[in-house]
This record gives structure tokens, sequence and C-alpha cells, in this order.
């Protein structure tokens, strides 16, 4: 078996509320598959309770559509992975609770030095245009440093990324709901899925 046929895991841990990060997610488990990894598509949690979700139209209807798709993310996902592939919709410009929440059951992975070496990589969703397109692709790429990743941005390295995304990531945004993802945006994320997973399989040999 060839290099370029040699088997490679990745990990696509996301949260997603109004689908905009589901999207995205799926997109990049298409350009992984494509290149021959196996995938795992992994959905955080929500951290507040359904009361609070009732408050938000459509969120709980969102999240049980979402979470009957998706397993949880679990340490033991991360540990199989030979790429880490990480997705949120923007809270401030940075990483939702949710994610964060699943990024800090990482420590023991952390501890023991189980992550040290893989692909790491962040795609996001915001709001509007400049809602935080570039800063909290950015923000995530600081807990991987600490986890050991080695970091995989995109930057112009494929024509997608001249008509959408970030050299940093795979992005869209909502206008609130009433915008969906567009095809170049996808483009762009199965992009990801695919340069991911190239050098994920190269960094497996140096493990």
């Amino acid at each position: 078996m060839s290099d370029t046929q040699s088997p490679v895991n990745i990990l696509i841990p996301f949260y997603s509320r109004d689908g905009h990060t589901e999207a995205l997610a799926k997109a990049i488990a298409e350009g992984a598959q494509a290149e021959g990894a196996t995938v795992k598509l992994r959905r955080a949690r929500e951290i507040v309770s359904r009361e609070i979700m009732a408050k938000s139209p459509g969120w709980i209807e969102n999240a049980d559509r979402m979470d009957a798709l998706y397993e949880a993310p679990t340490p033991e996902d991360a540990e199989w992975a030979d790429g880490l592939i990480f997705g949120t919709p923007t809270r401030f410009g940075n990483i939702s609770s949710e994610l964060k929440s699943y990024v800090d059951s990482l420590g023991g992975l952390w501890f023991q030095g189980k992550l040290n070496g893989k692909a790491g990589s962040a795609f996001a969703a915001t709001g509007s245009l400049h809602g935080g397109n570039e800063s909290t692709p950015i923000s995530m790429y600081n807990f991987m440093v600490h986890l050991g990743l080695i970091l995989v941005p995109l930057g112009y390295s494929d024509p997608a990324m001249f008509e959408a995304g970030t050299p940093y990531g795979a992005t869209t945004y909502s206008l609130n709901g009433n915008r969906e993802v567009s095809e170049q945006e996808l483009a762009v994320a199965r992009h990801q899925g695919k340069r991911v997973t190239q050098i994920a399989r190269v960094l497996k040999t140096l493990r």
C-alpha cells in the first residue's frame, strides 16, 4: 500500500445550533473521505437545560435532529484520530462553550502526550460576514498548540480559497438564519477535508 493509500483516521468534532456549522462539517467529511480517510463526525452536546433552549425558536428541534444523527465526541475518538478538525459557531469571536467543554475533556490525553504530532485544523460559522470569521478559527489554534497538534491552516492552497473561506479554515455566515451555506463555502470545506487528510497521512509516519 502506497503512502497516498495508507489508512488515516479523521475526527470532526463540532457544535452546531442551526445547521450552518453542521453543513461545513459534512462537506469537510466528504473531502476527507474522497482522499481515503475513515471519518467520524461528532456533535458536542448542549450544556444548558432544555428550559433555556426552549426560549430560542428551533433550538430544541435542531438539537434533537442532530443528536439523533451524530454521537457525542469522546476522548477515545481523539486518541483514535490521526487528524482533528474542530468546528464551532462563533461566540464573541471565540469558540462556543459547547465545543470548549469537549476540548476541556481532553486533558488526560494532553497529560499523556497522546495527541502530539497529529494534524489539527479549524472551521467556523458566524452570524454576519465580519462577525468572527477569522478570529474564531484562530482562537481554536491556541488550544491545539497546547494539545501538541500540528496546525494545518488552508492558506490559499486551492482556487476555491479566492471565492470563500479564510486562510485559517472554512467559514460561513448565516445572517441570523436568513442565509444558507454557499456552494463556494462548501467547496472550501471539502478542500479542507482533503488537505488535512493528506497532511495527517504524512504526519502519521513520523509519530
